[in-house]
């Protein structure tokens, strides 16, 4: 099946026979010509929600919402490492699999952040958050000498700069020495950007249709134009107090849009760890090191052009820390930053001078 309505970066993907979820359309108050809605439902693990002004867009209703489920539906067939029937965990469990343009895109756009980031940000590190626990498997402390074992055997150094979609590949044929038998064979985890990624790829399809103003919340956020209110945009900033797993249920503030088509992701520690021998272990492993990351930065919100780059770059200042994450932010005019770090027991926040905060 071929979706026609879809942006040219969807609209050569064939997507597989599909069961959408169950999804909602709401009519939300608007002022003036605005007639906003909403289209709720289940994905990567969660509900997803989907703000637009309709004014003036000609798809039917219904048409749109099946479209958001379609997009939902080929990045969870794709690249999700829960769904075992999906073309990454078929490629982690070392099958031959035909990569799509979702696939190859996320891969090329990984290997342009791994550069970036100096091998902080690594797609390629899967086995790492494995090892530690926090990637498809449970809890565990492993050795020192465990630690170098798999940081020999994983990272984005040992792989292709490219991935051909429509090529049969295996987990050793991406290899740049593929013809290396020893080697272990190579293993991907999207997550670290996935979520913003598909943020982007509903965006685009609503802006392909004449949507301006949208909010796009699948766990991370993009937004665009303004509310059914006529404002700004308004998203939460969690407080990153250990436990904290409710979103929106204890806020350190609340970020205004000013109108900016942007992603806006936080990035922290308080949700994703477990303690052993009195010892906090954190999600955040720097993969350069092999270990979790044990410093004062609790939590980075990035705001950047696309919600694929604020969810990258949110992990790349949790592996920095505090001073060089802030370095980082003040370096680029094209993002804003909110950090928040532990200083003798007290949360200490700093914000970028474009972050708009209340």
């Amino acid at each position: 099946m071929r979706f026609p309505f879809l942006p040219s970066r969807l609209r050569s993907f064939r997507l597989p026979s599909l069961q959408f979820s169950l999804f909602f359309l709401v009519l939300l108050a608007g002022q003036g010509c605005n007639r906003y809605v909403a289209v709720t439902g289940y994905a990567q693990g969660g509900t997803y929600s989907v703000k637009f002004n309709a004014a003036g867009v000609r798809v039917p209703r219904a048409e749109i919402a099946a479209a958001i489920d379609s997009v939902l539906t080929l990045v969870d067939t794709t690249l999700s490492g829960y769904n075992k029937a999906s073309i990454l965990s078929r490629f982690n469990a070392g099958e031959a699999v035909i990569p799509n343009k979702l696939f190859s895109d996320i891969y090329t756009y990984s290997r342009e952040i791994w550069e970036e980031t100096d091998g902080c940000v690594d797609v390629a590190a899967g086995p790492l958050f494995d090892v530690w626990g926090f990637g498809f498997s449970t809890d565990s402390l492993p050795s020192d000498a465990k630690v170098r074992e798999t940081i020999a055997s994983c990272g984005m150094a040992r792989l292709r700069p490219h991935i051909a979609p429509g090529e049969p590949l295996d987990s050793r044929a991406l290899l740049s020495d593929s013809g290396t038998l020893d080697q272990a064979p190579s293993r991907l985890n999207f997550n670290a950007i996935a979520q913003g990624y598909t943020c982007d790829l509903v965006a685009d399809y609503l802006r392909s249709i004449g949507v301006k103003d949208m909010l796009v919340d699948i766990g991370e956020i993009y937004c665009a134009g303004r509310n059914p209110a006529g404002r700004d945009w308004s998203i939460g900033v969690d407080r990153p107090v250990d436990g904290n797993d409710t979103p929106g249920a204890d806020l350190d503030g609340v970020w205004l849009s000013a109108g900016r088509s942007c992603g806006i992701v936080t990035s922290g520690n308080y949700r994703k760890f477990y303690v052993r021998d009195g010892r906090k272990l954190a999600h955040t492993i720097d993969p350069r090191t092999g270990y979790p990351v044990d410093h004062s930065l609790l939590s980075a919100t990035i705001v950047a052009p696309s919600a694929a780059a604020a969810d990258a770059y949110a992990t790349y200042c949790m592996v920095l820390g505090y001073e060089d994450a802030r370095a980082f932010i003040e370096s680029r005019s094209d993002l804003e930053g909110y950090l928040i770090r532990d200083v003798d027991g007290s949360m200490v926040e700093w914000a970028s001078p474009g972050f708009t905060l209340r």
